[in-house]
């Protein structure tokens, strides 16, 4: 029973099994899934993925940081006897995709992010999400500087991320200049602090 509690194992044996040209998540009735368990495994994981995701959609939009993710996923479950590692997450979360219900996992920048709803970003996005890792926000004049665009273009991008629920507004700096904030790419601890 090594495969249910061990994440390194559980990568090593899904290696193995690409490496030989089967899929063990295939179907739940499979063999491997019947002998192993794995299948039940996955299908709970994706379970707690689902709800982890819409619990937290008012807050980040639908989009999640992954390791955001595991870290709520690893609270959910609250007991060592079956670690999760980031590559279980990202298994759970490829069979979802047979919801159809946009879940899927993007890359931004360095960070990988996990999108439970089926918004499409553009490439204007994209660039705004990866100009605000640093610091969780941006403004529109960090993003004209950032990208060489134009004041529209910047506000125009930032308010159809704000209006896909993606953003929030901070105009209460002191500075006066309007911030907008992605709990998605926020460093975790700032994420954490908006969500008291």
């Amino acid at each position: 029973n090594d495969i249910r509690k061990n994440p390194t194992f559980r990568a090593q044996f899904h290696e193995m099994c690409a490496k030989v040209g089967v899929d063990p998540l295939a179907s739940n009735k499979g063999v491997w899934a019947e002998l192993l368990g794995i299948g039940d495994f996955y299908y709970e994981l994706g379970v707690q993925i689902v709800d982890i995701c819409m619990a937290t959609r008012s807050h980040n939009g639908g989009l999640i940081n992954l390791q955001e993710l595991c870290s709520l996923l690893a609270q959910k479950r609250k007991t060592a006897r079956e670690a999760v590692s980031e590559d279980d997450c990202l298994r759970a979360i490829s069979k979802l995709k047979v919801l159809g219900s946009g879940f899927e996992v993007i890359s931004i920048g360095k960070r990988k992010l996990v999108r439970s709803v089926p918004t499409e970003l553009n490439k204007d996005h994209n660039e705004i999400l990866e100009v605000a890792q640093g610091q969780g926000y941006v403004t529109v004049e960090q993003v004209q500087k950032a990208l060489s665009w134009s004041s529209g273009r910047a506000t125009d991008a930032l308010e159809t991320l704000l209006k896909e629920g993606l953003a929030m507004i901070d105009d209460g700096h002191r500075d006066g200049k309007r911030r907008y904030w992605f709990p998605c790419v926020a460093p975790i601890s700032v994420a954490v602090d908006l969500m008291a």
